[in-house]
């Protein structure tokens, strides 16, 4: 199922202060929801972000050795774009994440170490809406974030991280960007040139793709301005919610 594309998105909540972003790969974040983290940060919202992987093996021409660091380099660069000084990287391999309690654990600590109200992360359904499938890491990495969150605050659940963190039920909600369940969004009308300058700045990734005549404006345009239409505004980033909490 997905939503209607001329069903109106509710604006999201921005009562909180604090949140974690959670993705499988570096670019994850730029290739459509940096420029709603501008606006948050703009707010003076506090935005941490966490890479499972280092995206090593995106890239055909480059070795993994060399891929990673380049790639984490360039997340970090981007990151700081949109007013994120904090990006983790879980180092996990890349292209063959599985769901499953290994993965919770290591998203589980990330929660605990951060405290975060709001834990965003990006579409996990099995389409983008379409024919296009969705790429397996984004699926297991949206699952277990979502089952993460949860585990984050029963004290019984990966008591081992107890020496060191405390457990964490304070996460309100849980948004997948670009989701094609989509009910509510945010506008980035005044932030998208900071979202199309994040994607920019994955330069070694993009030219590593062979996408001779990308153009990073033009690409997150498409997702915006549909998005947009359905707020009343010229651009916005489409979000699924998840509720963390009783009648949230």
């Amino acid at each position: 199922m997905t939503a209607d594309a001329g069903t109106p998105l509710q604006p999201l909540r921005e009562d909180w202060e604090r949140a974690l972003c959670v993705v499988a790969h570096p670019d994850d974040m730029e290739f459509g929801a940096s420029a709603a983290i501008a606006r948050w940060t703009r707010q003076g919202k506090r935005i941490v972000y966490c890479m499972v992987t280092s995206g090593e093996a995106g890239i055909d021409g480059m070795a993994p050795t060399q891929a990673g660091p380049a790639r984490e380099a360039e997340e970090v660069e981007s990151a700081r774009i949109v007013g994120v000084d904090t990006v983790d990287f879980l180092r996990c391999p890349d292209g063959v994440l599985e769901y499953g309690v290994p993965l919770r654990r290591l998203i589980s600590a990330e929660v605990r170490r951060h405290r975060p109200e709001i834990v965003v992360t990006g579409n996990f359904r099995e389409t983008w809406g379409g024919a296009a499938l969705n790429q397996a890491d984004h699926i297991a990495t949206g699952k277990a974030t979502v089952d993460a969150v949860r585990d984050a605050g029963n004290r019984w659940i990966f008591p081992e991280q107890l020496d060191e963190l405390e457990p964490w039920g304070g996460v309100k909600q849980v948004w997948a960007a670009g989701s094609p369940r989509s009910a509510h969004g945010v506008d980035i009308t005044d932030t998208f040139d900071l979202g199309v300058a994040s994607l920019q700045a994955h330069r070694t990734y993009i030219d590593g793709l062979g996408w001779e005549h990308f153009d990073p404006a033009q690409f997150l345009g498409s997702q915006s301005r549909p998005a947009g239409a359905r707020m009343g505004v010229t651009h916005a980033v489409s979000f699924e919610v998840f509720s963390m909490t009783w009648g949230e």
